[in-house]
């Protein structure tokens, strides 16, 4: 049974980088593997053949994480390519382990390249598009039961036989269609880069975006929603408060409503960009809006909601998204009181700020502009000289409703 030790390398200089190597035992003879993983003597546990993380900056750390990862991915793989070598070629030695495991041009294969890529993507501060290609890789990585793929292996019959297994899983068109979007982004990325060429392995999948059922509610249910007493169930009345902040500022995303700072409301307007698209919004500041504001303490923050507490980029995005799965999965426990046909989720109050809008009469062109909906069609370019006295407007007459 061949075995992999991991072995690390102090610089020859007092105080330098070390170098992490992997050596490969079989048949009593063994080959060492010189890695690009770089540590200072105090960043490696001998004893336990980790990584350290404490004592760094917050960099630091983040490329310790990453080196600690990928020990674990490599590991994995070692143990995957042993198990098929043992079974189609029992006389291997422990340099074609070395070959296999490591080739000479990595970054021609696919899993490879693309968690290069993620943590790229990191670095610069795209966390959002760095966990889209996280989950597509995820998914894909199951559908090849962890076996990496050459990028000059990929084809059409792959993707087609990828899109068949999410199917077979039950996986949605719009999310199959998501993963597949996200390695064809990075497919690209590799044909740019010149390791591989252009074979159009997508053209026979679907990479489009059905239309989804409508997720809305009517006036009335969110009239029950804000008159329900929750005060024994804080979880559940923070989650209420939130989904009627966002219906009451236009259907505000969840994102842009966590990351608004107490500098964006001024004279009486609330201003913010959405994260998702970059545009500019302008909000007038109603009084059942300032209400939820002043229900929560947030005078050690420069948030105004409660949702972050942290300036730390990694904190914040976490943060967010536990918050986010927490509210979500409490409003649909709100939902469940009312039988709603559809999950109450943080998106519905966005869905019905926009229906309830249009059964009001407010014209298409003034909900786009209210919600921020971004486009290059002809509409949009008209939707951008729109007065935004005419959104506050109709915001104003929906509230009121209420």
């Amino acid at each position: 049974m061949a075995t992999m030790k991991i072995q690390f390398r102090p610089s020859v200089v007092d105080g330098g980088l070390g170098v992490i190597y992997y050596q490969i035992i079989h048949n009593g003879k063994s080959c060492l593997y010189k890695t690009e993983y770089h540590l200072y003597p105090d960043e490696w546990d001998c004893d336990r053949s980790e990584v350290v993380l404490s004592g760094r900056s917050e960099f630091r750390i983040h490329y310790l994480l990453k080196i600690n990862c990928n020990i674990k991915l490599d590991i994995e793989r070692f143990n995957r390519i042993i198990g098929l070598m043992e079974r189609d070629k029992p006389d291997f030695a422990s340099d074609d382990v070395i070959s296999v495991l490591f080739p000479k041009n990595p970054e021609s294969y696919l899993f490879l390249f693309m968690r290069n890529v993620i943590a790229g993507l990191k670095d610069i501060g795209k966390i959002r598009t760095s966990e889209t290609y996280t989950s597509a890789l995820n998914s894909f990585r199951k559908f090849r039961n962890n076996e990496d793929i050459a990028f000059d292996d990929i084809d059409s019959d792959v993707m087609i036989a990828y899109e068949a297994y999410l199917k077979a899983c039950g996986v949605s068109p719009n999310s199959s269609s998501f993963y597949i979007r996200n390695l064809r982004a990075v497919y690209n990325r590799a044909v740019e880069k010149g390791l591989t060429s252009q074979r159009f392995p997508f053209k026979h999948v679907y990479t489009g975006i059905e239309k989804t059922t409508k997720r809305a509610v009517s006036l009335k249910i969110i009239k029950q929603i804000k008159d329900m007493d929750l005060s024994h169930n804080p979880a559940s009345d923070f989650a209420r408060d939130m989904f009627l902040f966002s219906f009451y500022t236009r259907g505000m995303s969840f994102v842009d409503m966590a990351y608004l700072q107490k500098k964006n409301l001024n004279s009486g307007v609330l201003s913010y960009r959405r994260r998702k698209t970059g545009q500019q919004l302008y909000v007038k500041w109603e009084r059942c809006m300032q209400e939820i504001v002043d229900k929560y303490d947030t005078s050690g923050t420069d948030y105004l909601l409660p949702i972050l507490n942290t300036n730390n980029l990694l904190q914040a995005r976490k943060q967010y998204i536990y918050a986010l799965h927490k509210v979500n999965r409490y409003l649909k426990k709100i939902g469940e009181i009312f039988n709603l046909s559809i999950v109450l989720t943080l998106y519905v109050a966005r869905h019905s700020w926009a229906t309830i809008a249009r059964s009001k009469n407010v014209p298409v062109s003034v909900i786009s502009e209210a919600m921020g909906h971004d486009s290059e069609t002809t509409t949009r370019i008209y939707l951008a000289s729109l007065d935004t006295n005419a959104v506050d407007n109709a915001n104003s007459l929906i509230l009121e409703s209420l």
